[in-house]
């Protein structure tokens, strides 16, 4: 990102009904530091005045008199901090998370071909050639899913918040507690467990997939492993389910007791998540295992051929430049896992990287060649593109990607990012979504994320999901009522 220290933007969005959106598109171009909203009249007086540095030279942009609808006030303004900044994010004007199921709607909702479909990427979204690209490979290989409508399936989530260290980058829910209390956690939703899947019987609707999230759920001992595993599959009809997956993420929780649980139970996929193999960098980020513990992990399970194993990296991480990256990379690819993730870094609010560095993902760093290099490298040694999303405070405002090896991608992440399955989430932090095919909308019924308060509400935690969840398959089936 080009860094403007001389240089600062007044801009006024004019009140135009996209101002979130174009907003989200300005922190694409430049720092919190470097500019300034302004919304016409209407709060003028209420907007808090940033202090212009005193040698700074203040360029001003503004929509005002400008009739633009959403998309073609993004593109005026993109165009203008264009021209103003000298940078052009790679990305042009899409700043939501789900760049591929734009392009698999605009092909299955609007009849365009996949030709068509990167020629508006481009044209239209402002896209350059690599991301475009990135995005057509990516749903052209997962159409497998995509292209098959869930009908009277959803998605099964289930979430164990609990893990052995909190990483600096992490906001996820995920806490270091006694075991004593990973276990009351563990009786709170084996209730929910029970509930829910008594109501999917009774609506005859079953699981595609089943994935065990977290924090890390392998923080759980074995024999708590295998009564969760075991409550899921009596509660529920799972003779639909095409993918089973655990997350076993953290190497120091990978056992053979534990795996011998999830093959018993015919569990198919794990992840191994090495996120860097530079000793100091996991020391850094809040790691406690070092790199010869990941490929112990792997040796250990190297018996269990079924199972397909996801490993996660992170480009972008303190302290590590390209070569660090790429030692990584290479490194993952020898230890031989279907799936890897490339993930770069984001800055989240509630991450304790963000309060040591806030800005942390707008410095000038290598992170564009990692990525960039990453899918070329993985793609001469047989893996391909097939999920991919985006979050805010991106390092270099880039994307997540996971790659596989043909046969190998997961059901249960694509179902996800395409946002045409209902997704059922247990568990402290689980926001299930209700997908509604007729108007093609989801509605959200989150539980609460604190797993202590979770305990205490775990009946509302149920109800709520009475009230909302299941309507959609309950309308189909005819009922009234609450559902």
């Amino acid at each position: 990102m080009k860094n403007n220290t001389t240089r600062f933007y007044k801009i006024d969005l004019a009140d135009h009904p996209s101002g979130y959106e174009l907003s989200e598109l300005i922190k694409e171009f430049l720092r919190p530091s470097e500019y300034q909203v302004l919304n016409g009249r209407s709060d003028s007086k209420k907007q808090k005045e940033i202090p212009v540095p005193e040698s700074s030279e203040m360029v001003e942009i503004s929509l005002a008199g400008k009739e633009l609808d959403r998309d073609q006030a993004k593109q005026w303004l993109f165009r203008e901090l264009c021209r103003e900044t000298g940078y052009r994010p790679e990305w042009g004007t899409l700043t939501g998370v789900r760049p591929v199921k734009m392009a698999n709607e605009l092909m299955d909702l609007k009849g365009h071909t996949p030709e068509e479909v990167r020629g508006i990427l481009q044209d239209y979204y402002y896209l350059n050639e690599e991301k475009a690209d990135l995005v057509m490979e990516t749903s052209a290989v997962q159409r497998f899913v995509t292209a098959q409508p869930a009908g009277r399936t959803f998605g099964l989530y289930i979430g164990i918040p609990f893990c052995p260290t909190r990483c600096i980058y992490c906001a996820f829910t995920s806490n270091q507690q006694p075991y004593a209390e990973v276990q009351r956690y563990l009786q709170a939703l084996l209730r929910e467990i029970d509930a829910v899947g008594k109501r999917c019987r009774e609506l005859e609707i079953r699981p595609e997939t089943v994935y065990f999230g977290g924090g890390t759920p392998t923080t759980l001992r074995a024999p708590e492993l295998d009564l969760l595993l075991s409550a899921v599959e009596t509660a529920f009809d799972m003779s639909s389910v095409r993918e089973y997956c655990v997350e076993a993420g953290r190497p120091d929780t990978i056992t053979r007791d534990r795996l011998e649980v999830l093959q018993r139970h015919g569990v198919g996929r794990i992840s191994i998540n090495p996120q860097s193999m530079n000793d100091g960098t996991l020391e850094r980020i809040g790691r406690t295992h070092r790199s010869e513990d990941i490929r112990k992990a792997f040796r250990i399970a190297s018996p269990y051929r079924d199972m397909i194993i996801n490993s996660d990296i992170i480009a972008g991480l303190p302290d590590e430049n390209y070569d660090m990256f790429l030692q990584t990379l290479r490194k993952v690819i020898d230890l031989g896992p279907q799936n890897i993730t490339v993930h770069t870094l984001a800055v989240k609010r509630s991450s304790r990287l963000h309060e040591m560095d806030a800005e942390y993902h707008y410095a000038e760093r290598e992170t564009g060649r990692m990525v960039y290099d990453a899918r070329r490298i993985l793609a001469r040694h047989g893996y391909r593109p097939y999920y991919m999303y985006r979050q805010k405070h991106m390092a270099g405002n880039f994307e997540n990607v996971s790659y596989a090896k043909p046969g190998t991608e997961s059901i249960y992440n694509i179902r996800i990012m395409d946002e045409h399955q209902t997704i059922i989430a247990l568990g402290a932090g689980g926001i299930s979504k209700a997908y509604y095919g007729p108007s093609n909308r989801l509605e959200r019924v989150p539980n609460v994320s604190n797993y202590s308060i979770y305990i205490e509400r775990i009946d509302e935690m149920i109800e709520r999901k009475n009230q909302k969840l299941y309507r959609p398959f309950a309308l189909e089936a005819g009922e009234t009522g609450n559902c």
